[in-house]
């Protein structure tokens, strides 16, 4: 027959026929429909053929009229397929059984090294995965990929500088950058601090030294805060002042702030996609049918299938769809100073160290010009003042 897929499926036994009047039965078979194909004679009264499964039962019916029988040789299809599965359904099942365990268990954590961290800060790691779950015997499906944990961590953990992560196979391999503090100067030259800028002195910590200067003394620029020079006249010797001196500055900045805004905003509404990713093919298994956002926000995670210890050509790909829409935001006035506040405070940090704070800002005057208010901010900051000078002979 010619469609040998609908055979296949159908099932096809193959048959010898033994007897008188064989050519007679086989003639009776084509004019009651029964299929017959590939006749072969085997000898004077012996014949083999095909015919499909499913005439097997007219076959029986119509042989019992003639002077010949019949006896199986080979099935081969469909049905004889299931039928022995179903007879080694036991093997096949625990087969299946034995695939899908090693599957599930190759996609589970089951190590997590933590690499360059002090015991303190690997611990402190150790509770920040844990809150992402990212612990062993999770599986990977459900964890943050890696970009996202590296980030995660980076902006959590103060105590490191950077953080690699790394996901091979089943174990996690994260490698730590601590925050360096510096190294104290031994033995450093004779020195005195001073004053960087004009300031009231709101704190003072002398290690070694002599202080010059008192909390709620003002101070100006140059001005010697603590002396390196120790001891009494005509005894003096000179040292390396260490200390500390915080001081009460101020600035003033002027701050442009437009009344009309645009901005890219979420709506709430999100949609998600799922996908198996076979090379660069992607087959949907959830989420088929994509709103259509006239702006929108994308992001995707891919996590790889593992089996064993080998990478599966296969990956879950998690896709998340935010909608965004622009809007026009006009600030009132209030909302004006509170956002020139805002900027000049980020603005004044940026420029000092992490020590330094905030202590009050006052507005002084506020203007309005092609669309944009001008905000002239007086800011008190408490900062470091100290500049190292060291001591000359002629000092």
């Amino acid at each position: 027959m010619k469609n040998q897929w609908i055979n296949f499926i159908s099932g096809t036994v193959k048959i010898i026929i033994h007897g008188k009047g064989v050519e007679r039965f086989l003639n009776d078979c084509t004019r009651r429909g029964i299929q017959v194909w590939k006749v072969k004679k085997m000898g004077e009264e012996a014949y083999t053929c095909y015919v499909l499964l499913k005439d097997v039962k007219a076959l029986k019916r119509l042989i019992r009229t003639q002077d010949c029988t019949f006896r199986f040789l080979t099935r081969k299809g469909l049905p004889f397929i299931a039928r022995y599965s179903w007879k080694n359904s036991g093997i096949l099942i625990g087969i299946l059984i034995a695939f899908i365990s090693v599957f599930l268990l190759s996609n589970m954590v089951w190590s997590i090294e933590i690499k360059g961290a002090e015991p303190a800060t690997e611990h402190k790691i150790m509770q920040e995965l844990d809150k992402l779950g990212v612990k062993k015997g999770k599986f990977q499906f459900f964890i943050k990929d890696v970009e996202s944990i590296q980030r995660y961590l980076t902006d959590t953990v103060n105590e490191i500088t950077w953080i690699g992560v790394v996901l091979n196979g089943t174990s996690y391999h994260f490698e730590v950058v601590e925050k360096n503090e510096p190294k104290k100067i031994e033995n450093p030259s004779p020195r005195s601090l001073v004053a960087t800028k004009k300031a009231m002195i709101t704190k003072i910590y002398v290690e070694k030294g002599q202080p010059m200067v008192q909390v709620n003394d003002h101070v100006k620029k140059g001005q010697v805060l603590v002396s390196g020079i120790i001891g009494k006249e005509g005894k003096e010797r000179s040292i390396a002042a260490i200390g500390e001196v915080l001081g009460e500055t101020w600035y003033l900045t002027e701050v442009a702030v437009p009344i009309k805004t645009k901005l890219s905003v979420l709506t709430g509404e999100t949609y998600r996609k799922q996908y198996l990713k076979f090379g660069k093919v992607k087959l949907p298994i959830w989420g088929l049918f994509e709103p259509e956002f006239a702006q929108k926000e994308e992001y995707e995670a891919e996590r790889p299938f593992f089996f064993g210890k080998w990478k599966l050509p296969i990956s879950y790909v998690d896709k998340t769809i935010h909608e965004q829409e622009k809007v026009e935001r006009i600030y009132d006035d209030e909302e004006v100073v509170e956002q020139a506040i805002s900027i000049g405070r980020k603005q004044l940090l940026s420029n000092f160290g992490k020590d330094a704070e905030i202590k009050g800002e006052k507005v002084l005057r506020t203007t309005k010009e092609n669309g944009k208010v001008m905000v002239d901010i007086h800011f008190q900051v408490i900062e470091n003042i100290v500049k190292i000078e060291p001591i000359t002979q002629g000092d």
